[in-house]
């Protein structure tokens, strides 16, 4: 056992020292700084104590690489080669956004406890029980490279490399090492099976292009321009609630401006507490009838410029709708009711779908309307429903039908990316294979290849896929077992030697998917670990470079997954191709150099390495506003849709709904209609027996399932299931009530909290908490995702994971 951990478990701190440090730091977050958390009860005593007089305190340079949508820096506070504290960098000028103080949130400041967790992966290990017991042996590295490199060469034999499928994960964001380190390896190996979207984009990236082309929208810096804001579903204060994440952004830019701000979402979260907004309360999977209802006040009082619509859009009146149209087929027409379904999509229409007021609706039209510059945006719970695309399309037509697109302080109905700093990563080569499969549809793609073809299931590269996967690579990941959708289902699957023969996991920690590994490696974590990084996908206009360094001395026996993947190449025979005669070290300085190369104002590596924050910048006014070449001369500057417009009806997507096979309710439309979803409040074939809709929700507490099992933070921000008054009182639950949550699916163990924050009807459950089974099956560890559906959305083939009907007792 290496030595710094012994130090930790030496580590002695007086009642006197807890209370001045407690005073002195505050709250929850004191604690976490302060008490180290012991990996046994055998801690050692007779080691020398860390206070020792001739140990000095030293700081060190790493970053927090969860998905958050941040990236945060992280000053490290090391005495002795032990972790004693985490701080934020310093800024270079705090009062101007972009130079300003990147602060990490509570997750970032506890990732001390990451790193000193009992759940941590010491050695190789391989499994010697049951798949998914969590039962192994230690082998040494010699032994794991070999099998690994074995098994891969029998299945690649045996099957092709099409059968060999890199999982999708997000759990650890390196530059040189993780993801691009095992598919550097398996593209050398002869490629593997390709997979397309996220967990948490598939229906916004998919369906966005059939309006815009591409995917589009403006910084949040553009708010400083603005006078209204409106969110579907938008909750910065909880998703991007560092200084590395928009809500910094956001917040500086409505203090500039003091826009409205309107938040449309099922709960009263905490953004619209911070940022003093407005909460229109609406019903999951509905969010395309109330643009609908908006829309029909729009054109009945005529509050937009037809001409500018017809102008920059393909299909809002029947004068610009393709020639394969039926001439009733405009969204005029779907609106007004003389379309195909005869039904005028009034607000009190609206209102009986959404359960938002018709009144209300009404104002809200005339507001966007009457707005200078209103910036539209959804976030990415809308969409993640079994009819999640046409919510996305009808949000980013309302930009399109008010004029607020192209223009300072407007957006296209998206959230923003970032604009990247541009540090590249290691080269990952060029896959053989083209094959690519919806991420969400892997389990199905090992239990019945045959039926995965491109008009079912959205296969690309080919017609049909003629292999089910037989190994999987999951490398800091979760997805395996605890992020998919219906989990007793999945484990059943993954459970089957004989479907999917060989599962290799690298992990920092014995989690959920770790369990279901037949060998299972253990990685550096973030503060053992060397790169250089950029900011993340959801930093928005600031962008910045960070050295990463190893803080302390890599423990055990845990390895980067560069040198692992360099031996495991050793074994294949092209270790030389791998490095091309670099270490890991090697590449991070090529890397910085090619950056310098740009930018040659930077330091040179030897002192930049030691800086944590290398460079800080900020996006211009140009990279910031969407479509604003097209609105200038939209015939000079097209979209790349098929018409250069922007397509409200969308050819191509008619053409779909003719062609593609869709299981029955399923739909896809040219237009952005509203759809009734499965599982949703208005189906009357379930709703009876399961009357509460779930959706699910992103927590301070942790990021997906990192720092879920940091005790520190599971005090600070406890998992609940949020229910209202009214469902709770019907129910006999208190506020603290242990609760059973309930379907066809399975059973999870929770407490409630019962709040008038969160609509009656609605229950919502934090996303990421690690799923544990007790002796009855019922899931202890409060994992949503032992309840939600695995239905694919009828375009992306994504997930539906916020479209669930349950029930809710007393445990």
């Amino acid at each position: 056992m290496a030595n710094n951990l012994t130090k930790v478990l030496s580590y002695n701190l007086s009642r006197r020292d807890l209370v001045k440090n407690t005073s002195k730091i505050g709250a929850t977050v004191a604690l976490t700084s302060a008490i180290p958390l012991p990996f046994s009860a055998a801690a050692t005593t007779d080691v020398k104590n860390l206070e020792s007089a001739t140990a000095i305190e030293q700081i060190q340079h790493s970053a927090c690489l969860v998905n958050c949508g941040s990236r945060c820096p992280l000053k490290v506070i090391v005495k002795d080669d032990v972790i004693q504290r985490i701080e934020p960098e310093s800024a270079t000028n705090e009062s101007v956004f972009g130079q300003h103080q990147i602060r990490p949130c509570l997750r970032g400041r506890s990732s001390r406890w990451r790193v000193y967790s009992p759940d941590r992966l010491k050695y190789p290990l391989k499994r010697v029980g049951k798949r998914g017991e969590g039962k192994f042996e230690r082998i040494t590295w010699d032994e794991a490279n070999k099998y690994i490199a074995d098994e891969l060469q029998r299945i690649i034999a045996k099957y092709g490399n099409e059968s060999v499928y890199y999982n999708y994960q997000s759990g650890a964001y390196y530059h040189n090492q993780g993801t691009t380190a095992w598919k550097r390896l398996l593209n050398l190996a002869g490629g593997y099976l390709r997979y397309y979207n996220t967990y948490s984009t598939a229906q916004i990236s998919v369906a966005t292009p059939y309006t815009y082309g591409e995917y589009t929208a403006s910084h949040f810096d553009q708010v400083r321009h603005s006078d209204l804001v409106v969110f579907f579903g938008m909750n910065l204060s909880e998703t991007r609630m560092s200084g590395g994440g928009q809500v910094e952004e956001l917040r500086r830019a409505l203090e500039d401006s003091q826009a409205q701000v309107v938040i449309i979402d099922p709960r009263y979260t905490d953004s619209v507490v911070t940022e003093h907004a407005e909460w229109l309360p609406i019903r999951p999977t509905t969010d395309a009838a109330l643009v609908s209802g908006i829309a029909w006040t729009l054109i009945n009082e005529n509050l937009i410029d037809e001409a500018m619509i017809n102008q920059y859009c393909v299909g809002f009146d029947n004068s610009t709708l393709p020639s394969s149209a039926a001439s009733n087929a405009s969204y005029k027409d779907y609106i007004l009711g003389t379309g195909e379904d005869n039904a005028e999509k009034t607000p009190e229409w609206a209102e009986s779908i959404t359960g938002i007021p018709a009144t209300r609706i009404r104002q809200l039209a005339r507001q966007i309307a009457n707005a200078k510059a209103c910036y539209i945006a959804q976030g990415w719970g809308p969409q993640r429903h079994a009819n999640g695309e046409q919510s996305v399309r009808a949000i980013n037509t309302l930009p399109l039908l008010t004029g607020h697109f192209g223009l300072a302080g407007t957006n296209t109905g998206n959230w923003p990316y970032a604009t990247k700093y541009g540090v590249p990563s290691l080269p990952d080569g060029e896959n053989p294979v083209k094959t690519a499969i919806p991420c969400y549809l892997w389990t199905d793609a090992i239990i019945n290849p045959e039926i995965i073809t491109d008009k079912t299931h959205g296969l690309r590269g080919k017609e049909k896929l003629d292999v089910g996967i037989k190994c999987i690579v999951n490398q800091a990941g979760n997805t395996l077992i605890n992020q998919h959708g219906d989990i007793n289902r999945t484990a059943k699957i993954l459970e089957d030697e004989k479907q999917c023969e060989f599962i290799l996991v690298i992990d920092n920690h014995m989690t959920a998917s770790a369990k279901f590994a037949d060998i299972l490696l253990p990685e550096t974590s973030y503060l053992e670990a060397q790169d250089l990084v950029d900011n993340s996908y959801a930093s928005g206009s600031n962008h910045y470079m960070i050295a990463m360094k190893p803080v302390v001395t890599p423990m055990w026996e845990v390895r980067s997954t560069y040198d692992i993947c360099a031996d495991i190449a050793d074994h294949f025979g092209f270790k030389e191709a791998y490095t091309e005669g670099r270490s890991q070290s090697q590449w991070i300085e090529k890397h910085y150099g090619e950056v310098k190369a740009k930018r040659p104002y930077l330091p040179d590596w030897s002192i930049a390495q030691n800086m944590g924050i290398v460079d800080q910048q900020k996006a211009t006014e140009q990279q910031s506003i969407a479509l604003a070449e097209f609105r200038q001369n939209p015939a000079a500057n097209p979209l790349k849709t098929p018409s250069g417009k922007a397509e409200i009806y969308s050819e191509a997507l008619d053409t779909l709904s003719r062609t593609w096979i869709l299981p029955e309710g399923d739909k896809i439309t040219a237009l952005p209609e509203f759809c009734i979803a499965k599982e949703s409040h208005l189906d009357t074939a379930l709703n009876g027996k399961y009357p509460l809709q779930l959706s699910g929700f992103h927590t301070k507490g942790h990021t997906h399932s990192t720092y879920s099992n940091v005790p520190q933070l599971q005090e600070a921000v406890p998992d609940e299931i949020w229910m209202n008054p009214i469902d709770a009182s019907e129910r006999g639950i208190s506020n603290g009530t242990l609760v059973h949550v309930f379907n066809d699916r399975g059973v999870v163990e929770i407490p409630c909290k019962v709040t008038n924050r969160i609509i009656p009807g609605v229950v919502a459950m934090p996303e990421g908490g690690w799923t544990k089974k007790d002796e009855n099956g019922v899931d202890v560890g409060g994992c949503i995702n032992t309840l939600t559906s695995h239905n694919l959305s009828p375009l992306a083939k994504g997930n539906p994971q916020h479209t669930n009907l349950v029930e809710v007792r007393k445990a």
